[in-house]
């Protein structure tokens, strides 16, 4: 996808580089293998206070005391010892819930499957999927050679596993976590000829991934090939030579290097470098994989270049040159870059909207300058990304605030020879169950397939992989997520099984399905409700609540609730199927989910920027008015609503806690962002100076002083009663510093009521980084301890 380009490095809950392969949501994020034969600790009836020390902080003629800010050296054994401390005493806190937590958590692992695996892909040759192994915590890449293998293909498989159907193990996730305590996949490359696999991993936490490169054909890692700080690879034609980004000190990838396998130097002459600190280098493959394409890229603006992966010869060459608020993501077809920009025309600065346009220049007219405008966006349909296959444009769409994927004939696309809007088009919109659905892409690796594979997902429908036949314009339900031991009954597509799950709602005749028998979207829709309300904000705009509850155990006035908001990096927010939630809603909570400004799900491109920069505070205004919605309207008990943000999203939380302490009873605040006027201050720190455009740069004072309006850590409010906080965090956290949280809780203690603060409890992973828990079974006694919490705080049901 040609948004791919843009590399991932913000203070977000997201992966860093999402991998090639993916099984959804049961993986692909960090873990540590915990060890559940600890020691008893002794209770700790006290939270323990942290020391203090003079440390006096000056901007723009302001001085402040921050007696806290000895905890930026985190390996001050003083440091250490006090989270050991804060640990102890979450520990004791907690010890109370112990026997709801081990209830939970039986419940979630119930739900599961034994095995989890997702359905094969095609790509070339071979089957390529993955699964989750009974009573593993990770999943392990695999392939085999295609069925239908014929001439050519049975030669190669000669070569490889000589006997088709015999599965082929590219990497076990299990393996590495076994080995080293922790892992974090960062990206996975499988060479064009199906030979070589080059995959980078995290065994700390800390973020540093190693590239590593696998000789499939005879099953090992070349030794000579292992390359620290690399963040993205690609292959070039050959399957030979590939490129990989470098990482500067705070994490910044900033140099391409080329290597050619067999090669005595690994880190030879870069072959770009990027100066700029506030910009990112990031290397894609176009689909066809015959261009490598350079991407340097601020948040708001871009530089591409492009490397002809079938001649190598030619070296790179600029497509065009950076410009403030100007965007840039390129793919190829037949002789042809086709652009996304939200520059329609080429090279202006500074355009009014981030509205999407669609482009192109021929090959051997490299240049910005060149670009003839295909499509552009409606009043009502807005472009967010598109890939590329070689019969048809598959577009992502907002139309009028909701996610849509349509494909579009490249005839079409060929023939046009003047500007059109996406109607005009013919598209073929991809069926969904309904309007409250997601839907993500797959892999979806091979560029002459008709077939999309996406997967989609509601808040009470099981993600469900689609395969979408874009030249029949058909469809076919591939697979549905399962869920096990729940007290409903589904019924299977095929009619063959009875299993003891949930009951589908049939498909609509119209979308002519493929397969023998009924397929259905199957979902929870007639024991959970899901709706969607507008509510108003201070300032007149609407904003998007997601509200999810159980029909049956829910109580209108009485029920506890959970809000969620992000609010960051033009980001939606998470609102897919989530089997954990079951037993919350299951116990008559309500979830609901605030589209704030600052993220995504508005109804235009303008929502990221009202709520970002010096418009930040319209973020934490959108987020305090959905909570009092849900109280005013009887969603939820006005004593037992509670707030969770993961990074970033912290800061949100925070922020409408400070400004209204009595409005939330309890928040999780996970590996939170919330010293943000210091972090700021500090561009030594990793993201400081890329999220100077993200919320400013408070070395402009007129930056520094809206930042300090709502910087969580600096607006504590004297004396107040707190909410009760579980603020979770880790030691080798790279984005968001773990003394952001320890300051955060050390300040709370200091300033508010201490009854109340002695609630506030901080649990630290001592060895772990932002991601924290991945595994099902780690993120399923993750979830366990935080509900426990929650039921501790504002009752159980």
């Amino acid at each position: 996808m040609a948004s791919s380009a843009f590399i991932s490095i913000k203070r977000t809950k997201i992966p860093f580089s999402l991998n090639s392969f993916s099984i959804t949501k049961f993986t692909l994020f960090s873990t540590l293998i915990k060890n559940h034969h600890q020691k008893i600790s002794p209770q700790i009836t006290s939270p323990p206070m942290a020391k203090k020390l003079p440390f006096t902080v000056s901007a723009h003629g302001v001085t402040w005391n921050d007696p806290y800010h000895w905890m930026r050296k985190t390996n001050d054994p003083d440091f250490i010892n006090y989270l050991q401390q804060e640990n102890l005493y979450a520990q004791s806190f907690m010890k109370d819930t112990e026997k709801m937590q081990k209830s939970l958590f039986s419940e979630m692992i119930s739900r599961m499957p034994s095995k989890i695996s997702t359905p094969p892909e095609l790509w070339g040759p071979w089957l390529y999927y993955q699964y989750i192994p009974e009573g593993k915590e990770f999943p392990v890449l695999c392939r085999e050679l295609a069925a239908e293998s014929k001439g050519w293909m049975k030669t190669v498989s000669s070569y490889v596993i000589g006997v088709a159907g015999k599965e082929q193990i590219l990497l076990d996730w299990n393996e590495i976590a076994e080995r080293y305590g922790y892992v974090h996949v960062g990206t996975c490359r499988v060479s064009p000829d199906h030979n070589y696999l080059a995959y980078t991993i995290d065994v700390t936490g800390s973020e540093q991934f190693v590239l590593h490169i696998k000789d499939l054909q005879n099953d090992c890692v070349l030794p000579t090939l292992r390359v620290e700080g690399v963040v993205s690879v690609e292959w070039a034609q050959d399957s030979c030579t590939f490129f990989y980004t470098l990482s500067d000190q705070n994490q910044r990838p900033y140099r391409v290097h080329c290597v050619k396998l067999g090669s005595d130097s690994v880190h030879n002459v870069p072959l770009f470098v990027e100066n700029d600190s506030s910009f990112c280098v990031d290397i894609a493959s176009t689909k066809d994989g015959k261009f490598i394409t350079v991407n340097s890229n601020s948040r708001t603006s871009s530089e591409v270049y492009v490397i002809n992966a079938t001649n190598l010869q030619t070296g790179i060459q600029r497509f065009c040159k950076r410009a403030s608020g100007v965007q840039y993501f390129l793919e190829h077809h037949h002789g042809f870059f086709y652009v996304l920009t939200n520059s329609p025309n080429a090279g202006e600065e500074s355009p009014l909207s981030g509205e999407y346009y669609l482009s192109r220049c021929p090959v051997e007219n490299l240049q910005s300058t060149c670009l003839q405008n295909i499509i552009e966006p409606s009043e009502d349909v807005f472009i967010q990304d598109m890939d590329m296959f070689n019969e048809h444009l598959v577009l992502f769409l907002n139309k009028e605030g909701s996610s849509s994927i349509c494909s579009v004939d490249m005839r079409t696309i060929i023939n046009c020879k003047e500007q059109m809007k996406i109607d005009e088009l013919n598209p073929w919109f991809f069926p969904l169950p309904s309007d409250m659905c997601t839907i993500a892409p797959g892999s979806n690796h091979d560029f002459t397939r008709s077939v999309y594979r996406a997967v989609v997902s509601s808040p009470v429908m099981p993600d469900v992989i689609v395969d979408y036949d874009m030249s029949r314009k058909t469809f076919s339900v591939i697979h549905q997520e399962e869920l096990i031991n729940h007290n409903t009954k589904y019924h299977s597509n095929n009619g063959e099984r009875s299993r003891n799950e949930f009951l589908g709602t049939p498909l609509k005749k119209e979308h002519n399905i493929q397969n023998n028998g009924v397929q259905r979207w199957s979902d929870f829709a007639e024991i959970y409700s899901c709706q969607e309300k507008q509510v108003i904000s201070h300032d007149g705009k609407r904003i998007p609540l997601t509200i999810l509850f159980s029909l049956k155990a829910h109580k209108k006035g009485q029920s506890p609730g959970l809000l969620h908001g992000y609010g960051a990096y033009g980001e939606v927010l998470d609102k897919s199927w989530c089997v954990d939630r079951l037993s919350l809603l299951d116990r008559g909570w309500l979830i609901a989910f605030a589209d704030v400004r600052g993220g995504g799900g508005g109804p235009d491109p303008s929502w990221h920027k009202s709520g970002s920069g010096m418009n930040k505070l319209n973020s934490v205004s959108d987020f305090i008015s959905c909570g009092k919605y849900l109280v005013s309207e009887g969603y939820v008990h006005q004593h037992r609503l509670g707030a969770v943000g993961v990074s970033a999203g912290s800061l949100l939380v925070a922020a409408a806690i400070n400004m209204h302490p009595e409005l939330f009873q309890a928040a999780i605040l996970k590996v939170p962002f919330l010293d943000v006027c210091s972090s700021l201050l500090d561009p030594t720190l990793p993201l400081t100076v890329l999220d100077y455009e993200e919320f400013g740069n408070p070395q402009l004072q007129a930056h520094f002083e809206y930042i300090l309006k709502y910087s969580p850590y600096d607006n504590i409010p004297e004396g107040v009663c707190c909410p009760p906080m579980l603020v979770k965090a880790s030691l080798n956290d790279s984005r968001v510093g773990v003394w952001e949280a320890a300051k955060w809780v050390a300040k709370i203690r200091d300033k508010t009521c201490t009854r109340c603060s002695s609630s506030v409890i901080l649990q630290t992973n001592m060895s772990g980084g932002h991601f924290g828990e991945g595994g099902r079974f780690g993120q399923c006694e993750e979830a366990a301890y935080e509900y426990a919490f929650l039921m501790k705080v504002l009752g159980e049901s």
